[in-house]
């Protein structure tokens, strides 16, 4: 456990520290020994040296999910493009992506205006004449 003097300002856990990854098993042990009523969570969280937020997110979370929802989330996923821009799309989504644009484009001359320029530099240009009426 980790000792601190009266008056050290900290964030967080102290720098130099490392972050303790536990797996679901050990959070599940620290969890049922407060479900089964041995000691109040702010004991347990000192005991540990666990954030009493956390403990008490792990509580909820293991009522609501069993030990399935204490497993941990970082890591690798699944797909390669997780959180990411998908820029490798399908032929059929770059088409059904134009077909969008062009489908807007419509909708924009219908009002009367077109955009012309990208970015910071897009304006909006009107197509109808003035004495058009």
């Amino acid at each position: 456990m980790l000792k601190f003097k009266q008056g050290d300002d900290f964030m967080g856990r102290p720098s130099g520290t490392k972050n303790i990854m536990r797996t679901a098993e050990e959070k599940e042990k620290i969890v049922l020994e407060y479900l089964n009523n041995k000691e109040s969570t702010a004991m347990i969280s000192s005991k540990y040296n666990i954030c009493i937020s956390n403990l008490k997110k792990w509580i909820r979370v293991y009522r609501e999910a069993g030990i399935e929802g204490l497993k941990s989330k970082t890591g690798k996923h699944n797909n390669y493009n997780f959180g990411r821009y998908n820029r490798h799309l399908s032929e059929v989504d770059l088409l059904k992506k134009e077909l969008l644009k062009k489908e807007i484009d419509i909708m924009r001359l219908k009002k009367g205006y077109q955009v012309k320029g990208v970015g910071v530099k897009k304006e909006y240009v009107t197509t109808f004449d003035a004495n058009m009426k």
